[in-house]
């Protein structure tokens, strides 16, 4: 059983005694989600490519004492077990994956994407996530149970324009969410998505640079998501308090898709 402590007892959403390993975490909806973990009492491993960004995450959440590093490519399947041996003997568990991992380096028409880099993304968003779930339940979840956060996105439950590839990838995690819930939740696992719309990050900096009030306005709340936004609800579908929800994918677009057409 995974660790339980007096706080966790009393309060649902604590994370006291728990390790959440976070995937592409260096900045942005990944650091906010592991920021959101911590100030919740988790100890969390942080990985994504490049190692500098990776130690000013770790410092901006407490030091080694709370977070460690573990630098590479989501893609690679010797980072994978690094860096969930690396909770494991470090921590003492696994309680909780966050797999946000995702690349898009295509822009435009599908009918005219290069096979090949729609193959990496693929291979990065989809593969990489469900290797890191198939790692994570190998060594501490598939024992012990444990809750899976997906990252998915509002490109992957509608068209998108000029970022279809990326969409794609994203409808797979969407679907992978529910076939993993289903499949773990007798082993006390659950696994749910968010689906983000444009979240005010670097790595989304091109859907709305320039014209943040032109883009803000298309949503009813009347702004932009920001990367806290996703970690508070990442925390909530992670924790205790959502002890009965799994399979679902939470949207998370400030009421955009509910509006309907623009």
């Amino acid at each position: 059983m995974r660790p339980v402590t007096e706080a966790a007892r009393t309060d649902p959403t604590s994370f006291a005694g728990r390790t959440a390993l976070v995937t592409g975490a260096s900045r942005g909806i990944g650091l906010a989600i592991a920021r959101s973990l911590v100030d919740r009492g988790a100890r969390v491993v942080l990985t994504a490519r490049k190692p500098d960004a990776l130690a000013e995450a770790v410092e901006a959440l407490g030091g080694p004492e709370l977070a460690v590093a573990v630098p590479g490519n989501a893609a690679d399947p010797e980072h994978r077990a690094e860096a969930v041996r690396t909770a494991v003997e470090t921590f003492g568990s696994l309680d909780h994956l966050v797999g946000n991992v995702g690349i898009n380096p295509v822009y435009g028409p599908m009918v005219d994407a290069p096979l090949d880099a729609f193959r990496k993304i693929l291979d990065t968003n989809v593969v990489g996530t469900l290797g890191l779930v198939q790692e994570a339940h190998r060594a501490w979840m598939g024992e012990h149970g444990g809750s899976v956060v997906i990252v998915a996105s509002v490109a992957g439950i509608k068209a998108s324009q000029n970022i279809g590839a990326y969409g794609v990838s994203k409808a797979a995690l969407v679907n992978l969410t529910t076939q993993l819930a289903v499949e773990l939740g007798p082993q006390r696992i659950r696994v749910n998505a968010v689906a983000p719309a444009v979240v005010k990050t670097r790595f989304a900096e091109a859907l709305f640079e320039g014209r943040e009030d032109t883009v803000a306005k298309q949503y009813p709340v009347g702004r932009l998501g920001v990367p806290e936004d996703i970690g508070e609800a990442a925390a909530y579908l992670l924790s205790d308090a959502a002890g009965w929800v799994t399979g679902q994918t939470m949207v998370l677009d400030g009421g955009a898709l509910s509006q309907g057409p623009i």
